[in-house]
């Protein structure tokens, strides 16, 4: 099993040397007026651009979980008969129409506002060509970053916007301005409760799963895994206390950025060869799958409001518990004593390890094949898509 590689079309150029828009007449006050020549709006199938960041391919071939999230969302609605067009990076593929937009990947350069601006920029002007050529498109799905929402209100196509990172001290005031303009989509019922005065979320819809892409291992190997950044607020030497309190071997596996390296050279690399704590780097596809499987349960002693935690799920379809800080969205993906246990702190992660043998393997597989799956997501992601179309603007 690779889950950053799944067969699919590959792109074909499209954007690189995109001409200027069609000129608008005066702009409306606000919101955009709808494109010219729009059919009367239905409940679909929609006519869906997919707007995917610019600094990784789709799927990812290593990390980038908006990227694997995107690349089964498009699966989902083309097979729900929805014609969707993917604007992404070039090397991207999917059963959606896609459309690469500059002429590289920035995997480096994340964050960098020149390359979202420009990508942002063409992206827009093919939507008003599609309209000014009588096939305009129903919505615009923003996973870009910012700058699309910023602009909701300056196209004519209607924009939803998934909220794929935390509210903080920085994005509050930029969604307490701009995020009217969007249909405001949550990923976790945490991340809506989080969501500050003045900004309204319309909808919760989670990140989708195929558990059928992930490997079921009844029998577990002796060890715990945590997996994710070296960075303190996801706790890894937080596991490590945990596991070495327990008694038990641990795996971390994951990359150490730049930023992170005295962290982990202090907190980390310290217990790294003895005890039974080991580091094997960075892990994608099936080496992923193939660790989560086997392992006796997944570590995430988080301390942070984390909107949704992508690898508690994709453990958990691999049939492995969930030992978890009740911190953010893990308290609505871990069931307490079904597919894992909550806990406080460290002591009470290590007492919980010495119980993950009471948890069913099948239960926890269960516990997120129809929550997370491709269709749930896609059908909420229809209803958000019907409202924006009918013009039914978040208060």
């Amino acid at each position: 099993m690779n889950v950053s590689s799944p067969p699919g079309r590959r792109a074909e150029p499209g954007l690189v040397r995109a001409e200027p828009g069609p000129v608008r007449a005066e702009p409306a006050p606000g919101r955009a007026e709808p494109a010219p020549g729009r059919a009367e709006p239905g409940p679909g199938p929609y006519r869906v651009a997919m707007l995917a960041p610019p600094w990784i391919p789709v799927p990812p071939p290593g990390y980038g979980g908006i990227e694997l999230v995107l690349s089964l969302l498009c699966e989902g609605l083309v097979r729900r008969g929805h014609d969707v067009t993917l604007f992404a990076p070039p090397g991207s593929r999917s059963a959606a129409e896609v459309r690469e937009v500059l002429t590289e990947p920035h995997e480096d350069d994340i964050q960098r506002a020149i390359y979202e601006a420009d990508h942002v920029a063409r992206v827009f002007e093919a939507l008003d060509r599609a309209a000014a050529e009588g096939n305009p498109y129903d919505v615009l799905h923003d996973h870009s970053g910012f700058t699309a929402l910023a602009m909701a209100d300056r196209i004519w196509v209607p924009v939803v916007h998934t909220l794929h990172g935390p509210f903080t001290e920085d994005t509050i005031p930029f969604y307490v301005h701009h995020g009217g303009k969007a249909h405001l989509v949550a990923i976790s019922e945490a991340q809506r409760e989080s969501a500050p005065d003045g900004v309204q979320v319309d909808a919760v819809v989670p990140n989708p799963i195929d558990v059928d892409d992930w490997p079921f291992r009844r029998e577990k190997d002796d060890y715990l895994v945590w997996l994710g950044r070296f960075t303190p607020v996801k706790g890894p030497h937080r596991a490590v206390a945990a596991a070495l309190a327990a008694g038990a071997r641990l795996v971390l596996a994951g990359p150490v950025q730049p930023g992170d390296e005295e962290y982990f050279r202090e907190q980390v690399e310290p217990y790294l060869g003895s005890d039974g704590v080991s580091h094997v780097g960075e892990v994608q596809g099936e080496p992923k799958a193939d660790l989560l499987a086997g392992a006796r349960a997944l570590l995430m002693p988080i301390r942070w409001e984390e909107p949704f935690g992508m690898v508690m799920v994709e453990a958990l379809a691999c049939g492995t518990p969930v030992v978890a800080f009740a911190e953010g969205a893990a308290c609505e993906i871990v069931r307490p004593g079904v597919n894992g246990f909550l806990v406080e702190n460290e002591e009470q992660m290590a007492a919980a390890v010495r119980d993950v043998g009471s948890i069913s393997p099948q239960a926890c597989r269960d516990s997120v094949a129809e929550r997370y799956a491709v269709d749930t997501v896609v059908a909420g992601y229809e209803s958000v898509y019907a409202r924006a179309v009918l013009g039914s603007v978040p208060a």
